[in-house]
């Protein structure tokens, strides 16, 4: 398709939602709404999907592609991804199954391991029920301390808690239960924190620069987050030669063995012996100006309105590929 083809696609950005990543997701939409326009598209709506009328003004828009920038449920673990499959509207990032693995972080992880990657020693817990003093003990003695607990569904470290006593951990459960019903606890992996962006559609997938992220707290909070990047993203990562290279690989066989498209970031600690973690993929990373893939392709000579430009042919490209 060349460029005025493309560019004479009618785009809805869909945002917002029901999450606790609300307000990130329409920060998200309006930047890539804003972005697509500056890129030269000319029609580019922007619907919230916790609208009242959202589906009647979906299908009125006779849309040709939708750009999802949804975060949390309903909007990235594959829910709308089956709306707009039921619809026949072409959507950017990944489609239902991949989105719905992806964000149950457990089932991740079994697709990891499958797929020879690394990932930390963890227990998955039911979230209708406390935890007793016996299970905190048998935790602690298996995992040891620290250790995270976290929701089993959930992103943006809603929910998460660096646990250092053996006291906080039925704390730690119920606040991750709150949030994403299911529980996970990890075992707390020392070394580098880096972010691997991967862009394209199957065998055509490729890492970006990786993104080395520098805190100065016990871990990526919300906090950290959403502060300017350049207080806390390294591009790129300093990392050995190798390791880099093996981190980049890893990060493109999780896209690849979860069936991500468009996109994905994959975050990982790198141990002291150079051997990276994987922590969880992201199949539709933040897309604020603060963000860290947007980042890492800026620094890869991408710039924000191609990139999400690059995000609608990736999406046109899959759908005419499934037929």
């Amino acid at each position: 398709m060349d460029r005025e083809q493309l560019l004479g696609k009618r785009v809805v950005v869909i945002g917002g939602g029901w999450s606790d990543e609300r307000e990130i997701s329409l920060s998200s939409a309006t930047e890539c709404q804003a972005a697509l326009r500056e890129a030269g598209f000319q029609s580019v709506d922007l619907l919230d999907l916790a609208a009242h009328d959202f589906v009647a003004r979906l299908v009125a828009g006779s849309y040709d592609v939708a750009f999802v920038a949804l975060h949390g449920v309903y909007g990235e673990d594959g829910c709308v991804q089956g709306l707009l499959e039921v619809l026949h509207i072409p959507y950017t990032f990944s489609g239902v199954a991949a989105s719905a693995v992806a964000s149950e972080k457990q089932l991740a992880k079994a697709v990891f391991q499958d797929a020879g990657i690394p990932v930390p020693e963890g227990v998955d817990l039911p979230g209708d029920e406390p935890l007793s003093e016996k299970a905190a003990d048998a935790l602690v003695e298996r995992l040891g301390l620290p250790l995270f607990v976290k929701p089993a569904a959930n992103g943006s470290s809603y929910g998460i808690t660096r646990v250092t006593e053996r006291g906080q951990l039925a704390d730690a459960a119920r606040l991750a239960a709150g949030a994403g019903g299911r529980v996970l606890v990890e075992s707390c992996v020392e070394g580098t924190e880096i972010t691997v962006p991967v862009l394209g559609n199957g065998e055509e997938a490729h890492a970006l620069p990786i993104v080395e992220i520098v805190t100065g707290s016990e871990f990526y909070d919300l906090k950290v987050k959403y502060e300017p990047s350049a207080m806390h993203h390294v591009i790129p990562a300093r990392l050995e030669p190798g390791v880099y290279k093996r981190s980049q690989e890893l990060a493109v066989r999780a896209h690849r063995a979860l069936g991500c498209r468009g996109c994905s970031r994959s975050d990982f600690i790198v141990r002291a012996d150079g051997t990276p973690v994987i922590l969880e993929t992201n199949t539709i990373p933040g897309m604020t100006a603060e963000s860290l893939l947007p980042d890492s392709a800026r620094h890869g000579g991408i710039e924000f309105p191609e990139l999400c430009t690059r995000f609608v042919e990736y999406a046109l490209e899959g759908a005419e590929r499934r037929g």
